[in-house]
């Protein structure tokens, strides 16, 4: 079997490639060699020059990657693809290919995740301590060239523990997900995940919470955060140490777990509004002929709303509705404006206010209707949910209009009442983004 054990130098946040170094490797010797430093073609950082050396000057003359991209295709063509956090290497050097419209794919090895499985007990994996504690000798430290050496050095005494045949074997099998997952995460950690609904965490290496997601099926969810190309995502997942997760049995329960996690935990790679939510809100007004209007308003203009939305389009959908159910009149309910008489394309069940068809008493009335069912809206309301297994329920809790949280339930329980369930709750703060999440449910009640 052939591998190219590789390493590359960047220059940091724009992920352009400034040096690389290829060792061919029989699994006895290296057999042939390719280092270069690489123009990125774009500014090198300070902080990067002061970590690896490489500076502007240096790279200046240097090859572009297109004029190299043909010795690394014809090195590492037939081999297996090694690097120490391979992951972070095989993304860059296939990005560069990408650029130049070459598809670049290798089958890969990380010596961080074979370490973890062949070399237990380490307080560290990165490349400098892990060298340091089995005595490797690493020279140039963040120099492509000599990082390469000291990972040969570890893959050759990887190769001669006792269960590498099985472990490379299993490692390489296409359908193993340890190629994908990041290289400080523990494979225990992300099989204990579960295919259902709920919330996870990823949390660094002092077990701080530095992301939370919700998801229909957790695992796969997980998953596609591993394959996921952005800067963002490959950062967070590079200091991922471990995933915990809470199951939730449906969606919006989950949605409502999330949003209390992110603002309990305030996770660095969540993105957390730092604006005001624009909400929505329809009011009632009497014209000058005595006939009841339905419109709508930003909410902050509407001294006495009947209901809250949080955008323009939820509003007219819900206007819509209403129009329909209670044979309104769009022009009344400012589904039309500048008209002598309403003539909406799909409201056609108007009974004539707006052609003195109709008695104003009587269309009134139904507006009141239509009034009373939005403020029953805000009376107590029960939403029931799956539960977490099958001999469970789930519920979530309004009283007065107000979100008080939700709660899990054996189904044997006997509830004979609202107040039963507060045994159950867990309770939980409400806010305008619980509000947001909630409308859509409760305008389907």
């Amino acid at each position: 079997m052939m591998y190219t054990i590789i390493d590359v130098e960047t220059t940091g946040q724009s992920n352009r490639m400034t040096e690389i170094s290829v060792f061919k490797y029989d699994g006895e010797t290296v057999i042939d060699e390719f280092t270069s430093l690489v123009n990125p073609e774009t500014y090198i950082p300070q902080h990067i020059t002061a970590l690896t050396g490489i500076d502007d000057d240096m790279v200046a003359d240097a090859p572009r990657f297109a004029d190299i991209a043909q010795d690394i295709l014809n090195i590492t063509e037939g081999t297996i693809f090694v690097a120490h956090n391979v992951n972070f290497d095989y993304k860059v050097i296939s990005g560069e290919f990408e650029r130049i419209g070459i598809e670049f794919t290798r089958k890969k090895l990380c010596t961080v995740r074979l370490s973890r499985k062949l070399l237990p007990g380490h307080r560290s994996y990165s490349l400098g301590k892990l060298c340091n504690a089995l005595n490797i000798d690493l020279q140039n430290r963040h120099r492509a060239r000599g990082d390469v050496q000291a990972t040969v050095i570890l893959f050759e005494l990887l190769l001669q523990q006792p269960e590498a045949t099985e472990v490379f074997k299993e490692f390489l099998n296409k359908n193993s997900k340890e190629a994908t997952l990041p290289p400080n995460l523990p494979k225990e950690s992300f099989e204990s995940l579960p295919n259902t609904a709920g919330i996870y965490y990823f949390k660094d290496k002092k077990g701080t919470v530095i992301y939370v997601g919700k998801a229909i099926n957790i695992k796969k969810r997980v998953l596609s955060h591993f394959y996921s190309k952005t800067k963002k995502a490959q950062d967070m997942v590079r200091e991922t140490r471990d995933i915990d997760f809470e199951n939730s049995g449906s969606e919006l329960i989950a949605l409502l777990m999330e949003d209390a996690a992110i603002k309990h935990h305030f996770p660095v790679y969540n993105k957390v509004a730092k604006r005001t939510i624009q909400s929505f809100a329809i009011f009632s007004y009497e014209d000058r002929n005595g006939i009841l209007h339905l419109a709508s308003n930003k909410a902050r203009l509407t001294p006495n709303p009947i209901l809250t939305f949080f955008n323009v389009r939820d509003v007219r959908t819900y206007m819509e509705k209403l129009c329909a159910q209670y044979n309104l009149c769009p022009k009344y309910c400012h589904l039309q404006e500048s008209v002598s008489e309403c003539s909406h394309y799909s409201i056609t069940n108007c009974k004539g206010v707006c052609r003195n068809e109709e008695s104003t008493e009587a269309y009134n009335n139904r507006v009141l209707e239509a009034i009373h069912a939005m403020s029953n809206q805000k009376e107590d309301v029960i939403m029931r949910e799956k539960g977490r297994h099958s001999n469970e329920e789930a519920f979530v809790m309004i009283k007065g209009g107000e979100y008080l949280g939700y709660g899990f339930i054996d189904k044997e329980e006997q509830i004979s009442h609202i107040d039963d369930l507060n045994a159950f709750l867990i309770p939980q703060k409400n806010s305008i983004d619980i509000q947001k999440i909630l409308r859509t449910r409760l305008l389907e009640i």
